[in-house]
């Protein structure tokens, strides 16, 4: 079937948004064969095209893919003049663009150097200026042989050879001006939008709702086992997809409402964007509210045990803390959702499962892979959900493969160095289960941002092992790498030894008791976020000035503007103007959100013995505006951040001495405020995308939010009280809570014994503050000054991102993907483009997906009734010191009086 080509084609100059908007329903309803667009173009270079947007190995070329058809009529039309505009302001936007690949950076370059001289042939990885360029007669020579042959002969095929001058740098511009410069980002979304799709319909708001409170349920419930098991979002994505579709199938299509606000129940088939935004819905609260670890902590007995810590309480706390981020979401927009370098790559496996679920790709051979996307999908999510059940059931040496240990697992040293469970990982095979191989994203975070990461854990490694084996502040009487606190007895740290009736310091009990020790993998995590808050303000504001200043000059403009302005204002990437048809959320909207949680967040310390001044609160916003811009533009570049939580911990101990309750709260807060806003507006950054409307997801965030902290306040009720050995440390399910009890330790160092007495124990955590700033100066000038083939993916915040992966964490939970990092993010995606395109975050998400299912179904059907299997390969993995922790040293047998550290009558005061 043929259809009208003018479907496809969209009128309007480059920067209006109809020159980016499409009839969907033609182009989806009627087929393009290749003489049919271009008219003006070659059929070969129809073909580089083709290549060029990695379709490989079409089966036919008389049943175009919509995006191939919709980039080749717009390099048609595309003149020379308007294409090397383009070229040279992305050039000046992506030079130090470390998610630019190099070759096309360097092909840009060469295009616009040669922009007096047309159609000339350039050796590939030369220069223009070389004395045996020649004059290409024809450009781009056709193939004798029928059409596709061509597409199957890819070893020729190099992009960044010039072969025809006018039509590469049209080609080259076109990709930038209408769609993206970077592959991820074009494998999983479209050149184009139609605004006539429905969106905010009533059965994305019935759908969202229903998997919002299972999704909490499943979340909170799973939160503090180690390591956690999460509903992701890509999972309730591909649960949506039948539902959906059944909906459209069996509801009545009925208007619903009255007057202007009736509303189609059954507005027709459902489509790509009501799936995206009813994701969303889930995904803004798929995460588990930050303040479930501060309930657990002051209500638990075995904790601070806090009576008073009701339900109202809670219910303030919560609302407050979570929707003071959705308040500081509205500020961030212009910074890292509207610049295109912020591409935000963690959340890109959303978009091609969205686009795997309901676009389904033209039939292609790739590599020889002839399967779809979708086919794909489903057969490695059903081997996923088969697989968990062997290293997390049937055979769990598998996932804990700590088989160095098994040698002799009474064997201190050997366990400490290699293993798992109670040792620091050092092993080149640690796991075959895929929750542990995908701990940090590995097919995900961009290559350089992985092994960053896990050369800065590496080296925590050689630090842990050079404090604990030096005995260094008495760590060797403790186990290396908890995150547990422990008294001069080498016991856990019991706050309440240490407070009184109104859980503030006791100096009396203190004074027998003494201060909590740090174990060494705790002791250089805190010493390492020291180091990179400075280090983050010296080097993260110092190369990325130039960004955030611009940002900065057009959100004041904004304001003074704000009757007559719009908020894409200065940002002309094509998905900016795409989103200009849509109304924006106003900043105004923003901050009333923000004004009501801070209300809030007040009558609860003012109503509860919190003992949290209410200036404290106030303090938590403002560490925010400092911090939030550059650890979000961290994360949209990169995929990963930090957090201000030991910032905050740090000023709050000292400004309220004593008081463990209020750095948790005001903890809380300064934490979540950051962590949701990146939540909001990652969220956003998915819309941007995918051209849905901002009012849109604003309502839907508001409203999955609000849904979902009373489903996580009614499941953590249930965790306190109705699993066995909660929270304890030999928990045969797993649930050791390591969140709450760095949330606990936390507290009691620098809450309730504050930093003043922690920094007299520990004298070389103070100058972690200068080495950090001073490292961050040297690598600001190595970044101005060096060599730009080194600099353009230096990213030195990564290296020290790497070293807090510690306690209880360890290189066990990192070298497994940092193989299939290097495998997929390296190799496959510089040598197999067009395979890695189409199947690689399609494979992330379903193999996710297919661990969620299967862990939720092993838990209850065989784990919380216990009904393990006891033979030898279930228990290897837990045996001598691997299933309890143990210490070099022993402070009964080896430490003066009995007890290592200060002597009683000498704690620091």
């Amino acid at each position: 079937m043929s259809g009208p080509v003018e479907a496809v084609k969209s009128q309007g100059t480059l920067g209006d948004p109809s020159a980016h908007e499409v009839n969907l329903n033609a182009i989806t309803s009627n087929q393009y064969s290749l003489g049919q667009v271009g008219g003006h173009l070659t059929d070969a270079q129809k073909e580089f095209v083709l290549l060029r947007l990695e379709h490989h190995g079409l089966e036919t070329l008389d049943d175009l893919p919509a995006d191939a058809v919709f980039i080749i009529e717009k390099v048609d039309t595309m003149s020379v003049e308007e294409a090397l505009a383009v070229l040279k302001q992305a050039i000046k936007d992506h030079n130090g663009d470390y998610n630019i690949s190099s070759g096309d950076l360097d092909l840009w370059k060469k295009l616009v150097a040669h922009e007096q001289d047309s159609d000339v042939e350039v050796p590939s990885g030369g220069d223009l200026g070389d004395s045996d360029n020649e004059k290409a007669k024809d450009g781009i020579q056709i193939s004798e042989k029928p059409h596709g042959d061509m597409m199957n002969e890819t070893e020729a095929y190099d992009y960044t050879r010039i072969v025809d001058w006018s039509f590469q740098t049209r080609l080259e511009a076109t990709v930038i001006a209408y769609w993206s410069p970077y592959v991820e980002v074009r494998s999983c979304t479209d050149p184009f939008d139609d605004p006539n799709v429905p969106v905010e319909t009533l059965r994305v708001y019935i759908l969202g709702i229903i998997w919002t409170g299972i999704g909490s349920v499943i979340n909170t419930f799973f939160h503090n086992r180690q390591p956690a098991i999460t509903l992701q979002a890509a999972v309730v994505q591909i649960l949506l997809y039948p539902c959906g579709v059944l909906c459209a199938m069996i509801l009545p299509k009925w208007n619903i409402g009255f007057g202007k606000y009736k509303m189609p129940l059954n507005p027709g088939p459902w489509n790509y964007k009501e799936q995206l935004l009813c994701t969303l819905f889930y995904a803004v609260s798929a995460g588990v509210p930050y303040v479930i670890d501060n309930i657990q902590v002051q209500k638990m007995p075995m904790f601070y045990n806090n009576e008073w810590c009701d339900f109202g309480y809670q219910v303030l706390l919560m609302l407050s803390s979570q929707f003071m981020g959705f308040g500081f979401a509205g500020l961030l927009r212009k910074f890292v959702i509207f610049p295109v370098q912020c591409l935000w790559p963690d959340m890109l496996p959303t978009l091609a499962l969205n686009k795997t679920l309901m676009k389904p790709a033209k039939k292609e051979r790739i590599n020889g892979w002839t399967i779809s996307s979708y086919m794909f999908f489903f057969i490695v999510f059903v081997a996923s959900f088969l697989w968990y059940w062997v290293p997390n059931y049937l055979m769990e040496f598998i996932g804990t493969f700590n088989w160095m240990t098994w040698i002799k697992p009474d064997n201190f040293n050997l366990v400490t160095i290699t293993g798992s469970n109670n040792g620091l990982g050092l092993n080149p095979i640690t796991s075959f289960d895929w929750n542990i191989v995908n701990f940090n994203q590995c097919l995900q975070f961009p290559f350089y941002s992985t092994v960053t990461q896990y050369l800065g854990t590496l080296l925590g490694f050689f630090i842990i092992v050079g404090l604990y084996y030096s005995n260094y502040k008495w760590t060797a009487f403790m186990p290396p790498n908890s995150n547990a606190l422990f008294n001069n007895k080498g016991k856990r740290y019991d706050v309440k030894s240490v407070v009184n009736e109104h859980s503030l310091f006791d100096k009396e009990k203190y004074e027998k008791v003494g201060p909590p020790f740090y174990t060494a993998g705790n002791l250089m995590i805190y010493g390492s976020f020291f180091a990179i808050y400075l280090f983050s303000v010296v080097y993260e504001f110092g190369s990325n000035w130039r960004q955030q200043w611009y940002s900065m000059k057009t959100f004041w403009k904004q304001i003074r503007t704000w009757r007559n302005s719009s908020v894409y204002d200065g940002f002309e990437d094509p998905f900016s103007v795409r989103m200009k048809r849509y109304k924006e959320v106003p900043e105004w909207v923003f901050f009333i959100v923000l004004l009501l949680s801070v209300v809030l967040s007040i009558i609860c310390v003012q109503v509860y013995p919190a003992q949290t001044p209410t200036w404290t609160i106030f303090f938590a916003l403002a560490i925010n505006l400092v911090f939030l811009v550059p650890l979000t533009m961290l994360r949209a570049v990169s995929g990963t951040t930090f957090g201000l939580n030991v910032l905050v911990e740090l000023i709050i101990g000292y400004a309220v001495p004593g008081n463990g309750l209020a750095l948790m709260y005001v903890k809380a807060i300064g934490y979540n405020i950051d962590g949701q806003a990146q939540n909001y507006i990652s969220d956003q950054k998915l819309t941007h995308y995918a051209s849905i409307p901002p009012r849109a997801l604003f309502r839907c965030q508001l409203l999955s939010t609000f849904i979902s902290c009373f489903v996580s306040l009614g499941m953590v009720q249930f965790l306190m009280t109705g699993i066995k050995d909660y929270c304890m440390p030999g928990n045969k399910q797993k649930f050791t809570c390591p969140n709450s009890t760095t949330f606990y330790s936390a507290s009691i160092t620098w809450g309730v014994i504050g930093p003043q007495k922690s920094f007299q124990l520990y004298p070389i955590l103070k100058w972690c503050f200068l080495i950090g700033a001073g490292a961050g100066l040297v690598c600001l000038v190595f970044k101005w000054y060096g060599p730009q083939k080194l600099t353009r993916r230096f990213q030195p915040t990564l290296f020290i991102i790497g070293l807090l992966a510690w306690a209880p964490y360890n290189l066990s939970y990192q070298t497994m993907g940092l193989y299939m990092s290097i495998g997929f993010m390296w190799f496959l995606r510089t040598r197999f483009t067009s395979w890695w395109s189409k199947y690689n975050y399609t494979l992330s998400a379903a193999l996710t997906a297919g661990l969620a299912f299967s862990s939720i179904i092993v838990f209850f059907a065989v784990q919380y009734h216990d009904k393990s299997i006891d033979w030898w390969g279930n228990n290897v993995s837990y045996e001598g010191y691997e299933g309890v922790a143990g210490s070099l040293m022993n402070a009964t047998l080896q430490a003066p009086d009995g007890y290592f550290g200060p002597r009683k009558g000498q704690f620091p005061m």
